[in-house]
Formats: structure tokens, C-alpha cells, sequence
């Protein structure tokens, strides 16, 4: 097999709706309500292994464009131009202004994306040289067209290849209830290692602390509440809703629901994407209760943390996150972000204030860049996924 030659390195939301009335649903479409749950398995192709072809950058970039993003927006562009280099970007067309103003969880992503790139290289003996921001930081309220990294690649026989890299096709974001049951000492130490050489601080709140345990509940109630029951916040979401095996397999990104309830509804014309729901609407009550009672059960809770705020911490904040869940992966644990309390919009700025204030961070000088849920649960399919072509300018 041929492949390209490198230089020496010279340093050697889920568910969202439920109708009263849902029997009728079913019996009036049961062709719907009985076909499977499943993704189409065009839009989880990306998954699989992919092929070594001539070009290891596409074979590196395939497990990089796994990595996981808010709402699943999937905002990377990379080019591919120059030999031996991969300039990446974020694409301004896939931003979400209303639950992510400052744009700080799409950096996250990009660090994300940069940490399985890197991994990924290793695997395959080329180290990854990082530039980041190499023609200016990004200002602290939007993001633009200019590359959030240049990464070079430069053959290195010495380099040692990184044992989360196995994990990269098992991770998955779990939405479903987790079980009552405490995770271990050691998995906690194994989960707070694997970002040791990244600057952010990792924590853990358990039912060793119910005190502190019924806080992080409290407020993440609050938080969800006031993002559904916000108009524009819950639009946003509504508008990236994929409903059905045609609108994923067309949009493998962003919320994807194939529940047969849910499909009966939108053939039925009873799911309006449109416009948001008024927030006494019993749908918003139903998911209120349903996040609650995951909430409740709900026995642990991980969160980074950052000194400072700028877009290099928030590129390192997403290389440690997602360092934290492939390690969370190999201990048999679930992870899923509960990132509302954390988003810079007006509505959340009592919830923002009270989870930093939980967590010891004061936001003057330092930002909780990452709050999940985390604990043992029932496999889930992985998100869908765009193809590589579709990231490559």
C-alpha cells in the first residue's frame, strides 16, 4: 500500500415531544409506530472503521470528525491544500447564537475535534504539530473565518501511540436514565489522569456529598427549565430536529429523533418545528418531568474547569473533555453534558452564577467550561454523522 510521505519532525435534545391523546396516533398510523428506533445506517457510516487510503489524512480526519459537539452541529472545515497539513476552521454557517452567544461551546468542539485528530496521528506514527489560531485569536464574542489550528504532520517512529485511541468508535453521549449506583474511586482517578496534561481542573460530586449532590440537581432543573420555556432557546433546537429515517439520512446532524411516536406525530401534522411552544404547553411539562426524574436519579456529576476564558482555554477545556469521556468510556461509564447553566444568555444568568459559586469557580477568574451527568446506563446508538467530504474545503 502506498501512502503519502511525511518529513521527519525537526524536534524528533431526545425526544421533545409528547401529545395527550397519543393512542390516536398510533392507531391512526401503525405502519409508523411499528418500525424501528434505529438511525439509517447511511447517516452512522462514519462510524466504521475507515479504509488506510494514500492519503493518511483522510484516514486521521475520519476518526477526528467523531468528536462530540454541541447539538451535534458538527461546525469543522479543514483544508487540505498544502502537503503534510491540516488547516482547520469553524464553520461560521453552523453557530448557535441564541443557547451559545460568545460561541464558546463551538471552541469546545474545536478542541474536541484537534484532541482525536491528534490521537489519530499517533496512531499512525505522525506527530501533530499545533498551531493554534495562527493568524489571530478569535475575539471573546464571535468566531470568524480565520483557522482555529494549523496542524502539521511529521513522521515519528518514537512517538507513542495513546490507549484512548481504542475508544474513539465506542463513545457515545447518553441521554437515558443511569442507574443509581456510584462510580468508583478508581475510575474517577483513571478519568481525572487522562487530562493531567492539560490545564483545567476536574471534578466529580457524588452521593458521598448529598448535600451538594441535591444543589447540582436544583440547578440543573432550573436551567433546563428556563431553556425550554425560553422561546428563542427552544426554537433554535427545534430547528435543528431530524425526525424520521429521510431527514437524518438527508441531515445526518444536529437532534436527531426516530422514535416511531414521534414520526407518527410529524405525519400527522401535529409537530409544528416553526415556532416554540408556549411554556405551559403539555409537551413542555412532559420533558420538564422526564429530564427531572433523570436528574433525580441521577448519582454523579464531572466538571471542568478552566483558569481564565479565552478560546485557547476553551481549545483545551474540549481536548480534556473529550479526554475525560474516552477515558469514562473504558471504565463502563456514560457521560451527557448538561450544559445549560453553563450558556452566556440573559435568561441563565442566575443558574450560570449558581453553578460557579457551587463549584468554587468564581467567574472573574475562572469558567466551568464543562458540566455532565455521569454514571452506568444502558448502550445507545452512536450520533449521526456527516461525511468526511463535507468537512473538506
Amino acid at each position: 500500500m502506498q501512502t503519502t510521505s511525511y518529513p521527519t519532525h525537526p524536534a524528533n435534545r431526545r425526544s421533545f415531544i409528547r401529545l395527550m391523546g397519543g393512542g390516536l396516533v398510533f392507531a391512526a398510523v401503525p405502519t409508523i409506530t411499528a418500525c424501528s428506533s434505529d438511525y439509517p445506517p447511511e447517516a452512522l457510516a462514519a462510524w466504521q472503521p475507515p479504509a488506510t487510503g494514500q492519503d493518511l489524512r483522510h484516514w486521521i480526519l475520519s476518526y477526528a470528525i467523531l468528536a462530540p459537539h454541541p447539538h451535534n452541529l458538527q461546525s469543522w472545515l479543514v483544508d487540505l491544500k498544502h502537503a503534510n497539513e491540516i488547516t482547520l476552521y469553524c464553520d461560521t454557517n453552523r453557530l448557535l447564537p441564541d443557547t451559545d452567544p460568545l460561541s464558546r461551546q463551538i471552541v469546545l468542539g474545536q478542541g474536541t475535534f484537534i484532541e482525536l485528530l491528534d490521537l489519530a496521528a499517533k496512531q499512525v506514527g505522525l506527530r501533530a504539530d499545533i498551531a493554534l489560531f495562527p493568524e489571530g485569536m478569535f475575539d471573546a464574542k464571535t468566531v470568524d473565518r480565520r483557522p482555529t489550528a494549523r496542524i502539521s504532520l511529521y513522521s515519528d517512529t518514537a512517538l507513542a501511540k495513546d490507549a484512548l485511541f481504542a475508544q474513539i468508535l465506542k463513545r457515545r453521549t447518553n441521554r437515558e436514565m443511569y442507574e443509581t449506583k456510584d462510580i468508583s474511586d478508581a475510575s474517577m482517578k483513571s478519568i481525572m489522569a487522562s487530562a493531567s496534561g492539560l490545564p483545567v481542573q476536574i471534578g466529580f460530586s457524588t452521593n458521598t456529598a448529598a448535600d451538594v449532590l441535591s444543589q447540582h440537581r436544583a440547578i440543573a432543573k432550573e436551567a433546563w427549565r428556563i431553556e425550554l420555556t425560553t422561546p428563542r432557546t427552544m426554537l433554535e433546537s427545534l430547528k435543528l430536529m431530524r425526525v424520521g429515517p429521510a431527514e437524518i439520512k438527508q441531515n445526518p446532524d444536529g437532534i436527531s429523533i426516530n422514535s416511531p411516536f414521534v414520526r407518527a406525530v410529524v405525519a400527522l401534522g401535529l409537530f409544528d418545528r416553526s415556532k416554540a411552544p408556549e411554556s405551559d404547553n403539555a409537551s413542555i411539562a412532559t420533558q420538564i418531568k422526564d429530564f427531572n426524574a433523570k436528574i433525580d436519579a441521577t448519582p454523579n456529576f464531572f466538571y471542568l474547569i478552566t483558569q481564565g476564558n479565552d478560546r485557547v482555554a476553551q481549545i483545551n477545556a474540549g481536548r480534556a473533555y473529550v479526554r475525560a469521556q474516552l477515558a469514562a468510556t473504558v471504565e463502563g461509564l456514560s457521560m451527557q453534558p448538561i450544559s445549560q447553566a453553563l450558556q452566556e444568555y440573559p435568561e441563565q444568568a442566575k443558574t450560570y452564577a449558581a453553578i460557579h459559586k457551587l463549584l468554587n469557580a468564581p467567574p472573574a477568574s475562572h469558567t466551568v467550561q464543562m458540566w455532565t451527568r455521569i454514571g452506568y446506563a444502558a448502550a445507545v446508538q452512536p450520533s449521526p454523522r456527516r461525511s468526511l467530504a463535507s468537512h473538506i474545503l
